[in-house]
């Protein structure tokens, strides 16, 4: 990484090592409680929680959009889009080595897309299977699984004409992807590691990422290995958060159009 200009370019405050690790259990330590303790507690089959996981995990990713505010406008003193625009890397590209704004570095989110669509589809199973089958304690409950319940007869039964489990989705899915974790990682945490770990800040911002995942502790490597090179990285190369927010949110749009087909009974 060149960061021989970055100094020059609007310089943000960094994080102590305390400060990243107590942002990422605000975040983190949530996430788990709600995923693993208020979910199930609050489900009609607590070993089957289902789309009500789906809801109380949205109230976690919420809080992580109030966490964001609460701490810019503690840095700031004011949360104006232009201030939040620069403080969370929500600008067009820079140049690795002018510092310079070059739109053009959009057209790589082209491949960065492609690239994590096939890690997702081809690669993500055979890593989370690695990753149990070294810490089995950490599988998924059958319970849990989204994917089952959606491939599942009777949940696709159920959810023919159920506008509200599609707003459901779209409103966890801007949360998680765009104004929420997202914007945690790669807005907020990311601009400010370089101070403790120097050049390798992306690197540690992808496995924070990564053991972040308590409400999914199966996903854990993967989300690791995905945070560290498809949305850390690029973000960090072109200081801009729109790489990982954009990258991140194709997985929100497939699901998206995916629930659509079953609300509409065409899945």
């Amino acid at each position: 990484m060149n960061t021989q200009h970055e100094n020059n370019i609007n310089p943000i405050s960094q994080y102590s090592l305390g400060k990243i690790l107590m942002v990422w259990a605000a975040a983190a330590v949530p996430m788990g409680w709600v995923g693993w303790v208020v979910a199930p507690a609050m489900a009609q089959d607590p070993n089957k929680p289902g789309f009500e996981r789906l809801a109380i995990l949205a109230v976690g990713l919420v809080w992580q959009f109030v966490l964001i505010m609460i701490l810019l406008y503690q840095e700031t003193g004011s949360l104006r889009w232009s201030i939040l625009k620069e403080r969370l890397w929500l600008n067009a590209p820079r140049s690795p080595k002018t510092g310079e704004i070059r739109y053009r570095l959009l057209w790589w989110l082209i491949p960065l897309v492609l690239l994590t669509a096939g890690f997702e589809i081809m690669l993500t199973g055979s890593v989370d299977k690695l990753w149990v089958s070294l810490f089995p304690f950490l599988a998924e409950p059958s319970g849990f699984s989204m994917d089952a319940a959606l491939s599942s007869p009777e949940w696709k039964a159920k959810m023919v004409g159920d506008w509200g489990i599609l707003m459901l989705f779209i409103f966890q899915a801007i949360f998680n992807t765009i104004i929420g974790e997202e914007l945690l990682f790669r807005g907020l945490l990311l601009p400010r590691m370089s101070g403790v770990f120097g050049k390798w800040d992306w690197v540690m911002n992808g496995l924070l990422f990564g053991l972040y995942h308590l409400h999914q502790p199966w996903g854990m490597l993967s989300s690791a290995i995905e945070g560290i090179f498809l949305l850390a990285l690029p973000s960090r190369m072109y200081r801009s958060a729109w790489f990982g927010i954009v990258v991140h949110s194709g997985q929100s749009l497939f699901l998206a159009f995916l629930i659509l087909g079953l609300v509409l009974g065409l899945a």
